[in-house]
């Protein structure tokens, strides 16, 4: 009778430790099926103005077939490790990273660009021109961004070296109080970090990126290729609607920046000063744009054989977004 009852508890522990593993794991696994049935497509992203068409499509809620998931992270390398381990479906995120991504053999695909513009060069009070920075402390996001290339681009330009000022890496939202505390000399990065500064006077504007390159490309949209292949129509779908939330986002109406506030901490003036400097309707990724960034993402070094246009590129989806 003893070995029955063990027997039993045996076996009832058993049930209960793999009911526990396929909860985790459910938990865990990207586009799980939700309580009505409906499939959660999972995005990561951080909170910047660069990802606003995910916002607004998360706000406005007019995809029927599918739920959204938008999952916050707090650095670039976080939202990256969940992304290349599957643990969300794609991300808006750094397009270099992703190439990065790709290179490794992670299987990637950008579907869309996140903005057009919006990467702003911000210094110090006492910083004029590009050799005022020589010597001086400048920091961007992340070494794998385009926010460097720009930086790079920016001190060719002006008959400067990369190594004539001290590049530091700083999450973007240090960057305004090591600006204003005189720790940097200046920064480059995804809004509303420069607007930040400037609205508090702290900094000013040096140049914006299409001063320096033109059709510059930085955020995008990136989906697993595992995602794509097992729910092409889904996918479609959320592109779709991702598409008419950037167009809806280029209005910057009252409307589009009360949706805002749930995912950006800053003030009005900041906000808006931010939305005047980035755009949203145009988010299809160009060929030769892509090319020139990867030409001078070898130029400096930063890669050896970055991803192809057509292998890492997927445009059937904004082409058929309607």
């Amino acid at each position: 009778m003893k070995r029955i009852k063990k027997g039993l508890l045996f076996v009832l522990a058993t049930i209960l430790l793999l009911s526990l593993y396929a909860c985790n794991s459910e938990g865990e696994n990207s586009s799980a099926t939700s309580g009505n049935g409906k499939k959660t497509i999972k995005i990561g992203y951080l909170p910047i103005t660069h990802a606003v068409p995910l916002f607004v499509e998360k706000e406005l809620e007019e995809y029927q077939n599918f739920n959204l998931e938008l999952i916050k992270f707090g650095s670039w390398t976080e939202l990256s490790d969940a992304l290349n381990t599957g643990r969300i479906d794609g991300a808006s995120m750094l397009i270099t990273l992703a190439m990065k991504a790709k290179e490794q053999g992670i299987d990637l695909n950008a579907v869309a660009l996140g903005h057009r513009d919006g990467n702003v060069v911000v210094v110090s009070k006492d910083i004029n021109q590009v050799a005022d920075l020589k010597g001086k402390s400048f920091a961007i996001p992340h070494k794998f961004s385009t926010q460097n290339v720009l930086l790079y681009q920016l001190l060719k330009q002006n008959g400067l070296k990369y190594e004539d000022v001290n590049v530091v890496e700083l999450p973007p939202a240090e960057m305004p109080a090591a600006l204003s505390e005189g720790r940097i000399s200046g920064y480059v990065v995804a809004e509303p970090f420069g607007a930040v500064s400037v609205s508090l006077d702290k900094g000013k504007v040096l140049y914006q990126d299409n001063e320096i390159w033109k059709n510059s490309i930085d955020c995008s949209l990136v989906l697993r290729k595992e995602f794509i292949e097992q729910e092409s129509e889904l996918a479609q779908e959320f592109v779709n609607y991702y598409i008419a939330a950037g167009h809806a986002a280029e209005q910057k109406d009252a409307h589009v920046k009360d949706m805002l506030s749930n995912y950006l901490n800053v003030e009005q003036n900041v906000l808006d000063l931010s939305l005047e400097w980035i755009s949203y309707d145009d988010l299809k990724i160009n060929q030769e744009d892509y090319e020139e960034l990867s030409n001078h993402l070898v130029e400096m070094g930063l890669f050896d054989n970055p991803p192809a246009y057509e292998d890492f590129v997927n445009n059937s989806f904004i082409e058929k977004a309607k």
